[in-house]
């Protein structure tokens, strides 16, 4: 079962996939966020689907959206595959490394990514996206996390390294936080339907291959992500988390970083791909 959200910008549907069949889900909700989630809202639409009541929709030539509507917040984890972490010149984190990114930059999976004005140093990252169901904190051990993960999309964390490295301040945020820099998507798939540790994630940069891993190789596992962070920040329904990306970056030296017009391919295994133009501003 795949939820999506599909439509012009600021105008999307809620809509779930089941089957090969698109149904719409305007009798059950206007909206898949937090508060869906939070009110079991996957439970939900698996019933109307069972019952019938969801009526068959033909969704062809829209616009896909984020499959989750103004999340909350979006966290994420640095260095959390062992080779990004020593192509980036830095040994394994000894604890999950927490950074953040303004909620705004959340697009659509086929959006047009914006080159900020002078930015030179752009980079892609495929990451697994955990979208929270449930409040959670203190969760009392990471198979309890179970429990609070709605279920998995697909994150493109771009990013620009001059801005996250050079004029941090000792923080990365400067560089996550640009408009447009989170598409996520396509869609949302329930967490009883996928293995968070058996994913094959790969990117391209205008056809040419770049990062091809596995989930796999995390270093801290999903599960005991949204442990460990229920005990820093409570949680919240429609939150995501960003879980890192693997090797195979332009920070990596191996690469060009990304130009005017290139193209990206994000895409893991049993969640679909997205598939982004980049697009310079310009100072006016």
């Amino acid at each position: 079962m795949q939820l999506l959200r599909l439509g012009p910008v600021g105008h999307e549907r809620p809509y779930v996939r089941e089957a090969g069949v698109t149904y719409d889900l305007a009798p059950l909700t206007a909206e898949i966020d937090g508060a869906f989630l939070a009110a079991d809202g996957i439970a939900r639409v698996r019933e109307a689907l069972g019952r019938g009541e969801l009526p068959a929709a033909t969704v062809d030539g829209l616009r896909i959206g984020a499959p989750v509507a103004r999340p909350t917040a979006v966290i994420c984890i640095g260095q959390n595959y062992a080779a990004h972490a020593a192509e980036s010149g830095s040994v394994p984190p000894e604890h999950p490394v927490i950074f953040f990114k303004h909620p705004n930059t959340v697009v659509g999976p086929d959006d047009v990514v914006l080159l900020p004005p002078g930015a030179e140093k752009v980079d892609w990252e495929v990451e697994l996206a955990v979208v929270i169901g449930k409040t959670a904190r203190y969760l009392s051990s990471p198979d309890a996390a179970r429990e609070v993960i709605a279920g998995y999309t697909i994150s493109n964390d771009v990013s620009e390294r001059a801005h996250q490295l050079d004029v941090s301040g000792g923080q990365w945020s400067k560089g996550k936080c640009s408009e447009t820099f989170n598409p996520l998507g396509p869609a949302l798939v329930p967490a009883d339907e996928v293995d968070p540790q058996a994913l094959r994630l790969r990117s391209f940069v205008s056809g040419e291959p770049r990062q091809d891993s596995s989930t796999a190789d995390m270093i801290f596992p999903v599960l005991q992500i949204v442990h460990e962070l229920s005990h820093y920040l409570v949680l919240e329904p429609g939150d995501v988390i960003n879980t890192g990306t693997p090797q195979g970056v332009a920070l990596s030296g191996r690469f060009p970083y990304l130009q005017d017009g290139d193209e990206m391919t994000i895409e893991i295994e049993g969640l679909g791909h997205q598939h982004q133009r980049t697009e310079r501003v310009h100072l006016r």
